[in-house]
């Protein structure tokens, strides 16, 4: 038999998300061809430490059928991340262990301290291939406030926003969002997803009590006008050139997608395809594929728009917007992206075959340029 690749699943972390993590890791870890793939599962616990996932490691030794809903975190410390990053080129001598004896990273860390950049760095610096964006994607792709600055700055259409930071006033701010949006509107963490933190304000009580709650996720908050439109989803894969989907509906069962419509009352309606017209379903894939390159992600992600037909006066809609942009999307059972890549005709083993040939692409393409003397 061909010798296996052997994938680093990386799952928990630090963030609000790391719930969502364990479950995702689940789904994957059953869908990755064991012919194909040795899987070592490393944990990261909400405290930031390392962990070689056994429980996680035996459940998936056991096959599919011994998979649990979510990956516990727990199992024997990650031997040596500090000479992982001092000497790539001898990791397996020097740290003693077989945890970093890898071909390639999945991580699969939704939220900060993962999507964010960071762990991206630290891959980097080890040298090792990863799935997803790189430093400056992953970054921007979190960064709710850098994502908008780049979409205006690339001249796509988004809603109107306002940033607030924890160091300033905030009386001043809520008055600011008061004339220049109104209500209702949406208040998020700028960095966090799966809807954590996120609330919509119909009067200035709300809103102060909105920007209260995204204020204990982040130091840095946005405040986003409410669009009375369609949730329109498109997953974006590759690098060169990215290819979009076919555009997926959300129907939430609640005020808003919320965290609860999500994951825990399964009340959203997921609209594969969307019943868009031909043209329509052309202005969202492209949009998508602006939002990806204004970002500059690579790889994968799910880019997350509004279609404002009609507006609330009953004047014409503004068309697309795009809301934000996702790098690391769930693979839950019940994620869009997985499932637009399916309806797309991508099945869920062979998007994740991609996704490791795009690592494996990227890091070769960079090891060509970064850091080499001339």
């Amino acid at each position: 038999m061909t010798q296996r690749l052997r994938v680093l699943l990386l799952f928990g972390g630090r963030s609000a998300e790391h719930d969502v993590s364990r479950t995702t890791a689940v789904a994957v870890a059953g869908a990755l061809d064991p012919e194909r793939y040795e899987i070592v599962p490393v944990a990261i616990t909400t405290d930031g430490r390392w962990l070689v996932a056994d429980a996680a490691r035996r459940a998936i030794e056991a096959g599919p059928a011994g998979l649990p809903e979510q990956f516990t975190v727990d199992g024997t410390p990650a031997a040596g991340i500090g000479e992982l990053v001092a000497d790539p080129g001898s990791r397996t001598a020097r740290t003693g262990s077989p945890t970093f004896d890898v071909d390639v990273v999945f991580p699969l860390l939704h939220g900060p301290y993962g999507e964010d950049g960071t762990v991206q760095g630290l891959l980097e610096l080890a040298d090792l291939p990863y799935v997803g964006s790189g430093v400056v994607g992953s970054a921007v792709g979190m960064d709710k406030v850098m994502m908008k600055r780049a979409f205006v700055a690339c001249g796509l259409a988004t809603p109107a926003h306002l940033a607030h930071w924890a160091e300033h006033p905030l009386e001043p701010f809520v008055a600011e969002v008061e004339h220049k949006l109104g209500y209702p509107c949406f208040v998020k963490p700028a960095n966090l997803g799966s809807s954590v933190g996120v609330s919509k304000a119909h009067d200035r009580a709300e809103l102060e009590r909105a920007c209260a709650t995204a204020l204990d996720f982040d130091e840095w908050i946005i405040v986003e006008e409410s669009i009375d439109g369609r949730e329109i989803e498109v997953a974006v894969l590759g690098d060169n050139p990215p290819e979009a989907s076919v555009p997926g509906e959300i129907v939430p069962g609640d005020e808003f997608y919320s965290y609860a419509d999500k994951y825990e009352a399964d009340t959203a309606q997921l609209l594969i395809p969307s019943p868009l017209t031909a043209e329509q379903t052309t202005a969202a894939q492209k949009l998508a594929l602006d939002a990806f390159a204004a970002c500059r992600l690579e790889g994968m992600a799910r880019v997350d728009l509004f279609l404002e037909e009609t507006r609330a006066d009953g004047a014409p809609g503004r068309g697309f917007m795009v809301n934000e942009v996702n790098t690391i999307p769930g693979f839950t059972p019940i994620s869009m992206y997985p499932k637009l890549w399916a309806e797309s005709g991508v099945p869920y083993a062979e998007l994740l075959d991609r996704l490791i040939e795009l690592a494996f692409a990227r890091h070769t393409r960079r090891a060509q340029r970064a850091g080499r003397q001339r």
